[in-house]
């Protein structure tokens, strides 16, 4: 793998990641672009002990181009039309997000009263771009390309923990206009926060109070490898299950079999065999109902700091489409109080994908 770190006009950090020794990497962004915003403020909130990020400059963030290829931000640009990413080919990108949630850009962050702390978004939020081709998708890509992929996970989760302040990073990827998401081209993101995250802490929490025989996450694991029912996929190292109690109509987990707290942890052969399961399941969600099923998939990483021994690193792909017409929302119980109701019973849904990969 080549990687190379260039920036873009205004300042921004792109890196490519070459699976050939000789690509071209010296094109330059000969754009005008206007200052850099600020990084958010966080204020914390008393009574569920969390912090929220205000960050009023993203209401401005690019917002579902029309135009398909021709005016995709984060296509190769061309001759007549520059984007995100200087050079007219790619293998995978990474760069720092243009309308950031957390960045080392700090503004001014007065006291708002009441009883919120307000400090600085510190930390830094980044794009990644899986391939040149704006009409693919994460399920079509070779194994090759999905392992280039894991290699710029790995590394930035790596660069992102080391920058002061930082406290967990977050790789994910959100598809589907259902999801929410503003550009089409198959892309994901990676968060370095300067906290550790409300979910995190609620799992590491559970760990450490755990009075079972092992690891929280590796008896989790143990036990649904040995019931069986829920269990879609799985290889020598890697095994994918719909978790018991799942909150969202599909719902897969893919845990390596061995405790590591992240993915710059895992071993050559547990990349390369990660690879082809978490595609095949992926493609399965499309065949549910004969169409592009959105999603979020989300790396479940050790916090830089605390708990890692405790944590387990695992991904977590869940959708919101439980019919083909009918999408889960998440209304009243959900949203208001975070008490969850799903309209799939979890051994069905893994049935149902399970036919999908022996399909």
């Amino acid at each position: 793998m080549k990687r190379t770190i260039t920036h873009l006009a205004d300042g921004r950090e792109l890196i490519y990641f070459d699976r050939r020794d000789d690509a071209d990497r010296s094109a330059i962004d000969s754009r005008e672009l206007g200052p850099r915003p600020v990084a958010s403020e966080l204020r914390y909130d008393p009574l569920t002990e969390e912090w929220v990020a205000i960050a009023g400059h993203r209401q401005t963030r690019t917002f579902l181009p029309t135009g398909g290829a021709a005016e995709c931000p984060l296509c190769p640009s061309t001759d007549t039309h520059a984007t995100e990413i200087p050079a007219h080919d790619y293998d995978v990108v990474v760069f720092e997000n243009r309308f950031p949630s957390f960045s080392t850009n700090f503004g001014t962050y007065p006291p708002v009263g009441g009883l919120s702390e307000v400090r600085p978004g510190v930390g830094r939020c980044e794009v990644v771009c899986f391939t040149s081709d704006h009409s693919s998708s994460f399920s079509k890509l070779s194994d090759e390309q999905v392992l280039l992929v894991m290699e710029a996970w790995a590394d930035r989760t790596a660069e992102l923990s080391a920058i002061e302040g930082v406290e967990q990073v977050f790789c994910f990827e959100n598809r589907g206009e259902e999801i929410g998401i503003t550009i089409s081209h198959p892309h994901g993101q990676i968060y370095a926060y300067p906290y550790v995250t409300p979910r995190t802490k609620t799992q590491l929490g559970a760990a450490s109070r755990y009075q079972g025989p092992g690891n929280l996450f590796a008896d989790v694991l143990a036990a649904e490898r040995q019931e069986g029912t829920r269990v879609v996929a799985a290889n020598e190292l890697w095994t994918a299950f719909v978790p018991a109690a799942a909150r969202w109509p599909f719902e897969v987990h893919f845990y390596p079999h061995r405790q590591v707290p992240d993915l710059p942890a895992l071993t050559d052969e547990e990349r390369a065999a990660f690879a082809p399961l978490y595609t095949s399941v992926l493609r399965a969600f499309d065949g549910l109902f004969d169409l592009v099923m959105p999603y979020i998939s989300a790396w479940h990483q050790a916090p830089v700091r605390e708990g890692r021994d405790l944590a387990y690193l695992h991904l977590e792909l869940f959708s919101i489409r439980r019919a083909a017409n009918k999408l889960k929302y998440l209304a009243g119980s959900e949203s208001a109080m975070g008490a969850f109701v799903n309209d799939i019973r979890p051994e069905d849904a893994a049935r149902m994908i399970r036919s999908q990969i022996d399909h």
